[in-house]
């Protein structure tokens, strides 16, 4: 199949209606940095690409631009929404405080299971490190701190957190492909939080979890050139 066919292949096979699948594929594209931010957004040739009229295609990109996700510019159309200094330093202040939050109950809180399923999470984050493998290292991220919110068994702190997931995601993405050079530092940062959750360390798990997304911050704002 050819992306076009591809794509339409993939709409097909869903159950929900075409306007939310259309949002749902443009959203995860610009998230994923697939559409850069900045990047015009042409209604034909997401439509193309997608396999679908203009019409949905208008109403995600209307429907993103109330998500913050993209800038509707005067005679000029849709673009994807820059990154602004701004916006990092909000949304990784707040990380920075869920995080320590939830490594500190989740030292305290978290199963055996979800212990064992961390420390295979590490482990296959330590392998894609070393092979360079980003999009590897992206899911295992993903998964790694989502087991911590799991494990401190706080609904009201994972609903919080969800609703930063695609900012976080993004700011995660860019982080990981724009920065990551095998920087030992962030595979030491992923073990040192996990250590001290495996060994009850309260304070130290807290302390390496708020600095983790902390240094992430500076990497971010000296990456993008602020």
């Amino acid at each position: 199949m050819n992306e076009k066919n591809d794509s339409h292949y993939f709409l097909i096979e869903n159950y929900k209606p075409l306007r939310e699948i259309v949002f749902e594929k443009l959203r995860d594209m610009i998230v994923n940095g697939d559409l850069r931010p900045g990047e015009r957004l042409m209604e034909i040739k997401l439509a193309e690409m997608l396999g679908v009229s203009r019409t949905p295609i208008r109403e995600a990109i209307r429907k993103l631009e109330l998500e913050g996700l993209v800038v509707m510019l005067p005679r000029k159309g849709a673009y994807v929404a820059d990154i602004s200094k701004k916006e990092i330093m909000d949304v990784l202040e707040i990380r920075a405080a869920l995080d320590k939050l939830a490594a500190g109950l989740a030292t305290q809180r978290m199963t055996k299971t979800e212990k064992e399923e961390l420390k295979k999470v590490l482990a296959s984050f330590e392998k894609n490190f070393k092979l360079g493998n980003i999009e590897g290292m992206i899911t295992d991220d993903i998964r790694l701190h989502d087991i911590i919110y799991i494990g401190a068994k706080n609904e009201k702190l994972q609903h919080i957190i969800n609703n930063l997931r695609e900012q976080i995601t993004r700011f995660r993405i860019i982080y990981l492909k724009e920065i990551y050079r095998k920087n030992e530092k962030l595979l030491d940062e992923h073990r040192e939080i996990v250590d001290a959750i495996l060994s009850g360390d309260i304070e130290k798990a807290q302390k390496m979890a708020e600095e983790h997304i902390k240094n992430q911050e500076m990497e971010l704002i000296k990456s993008l050139k602020f």
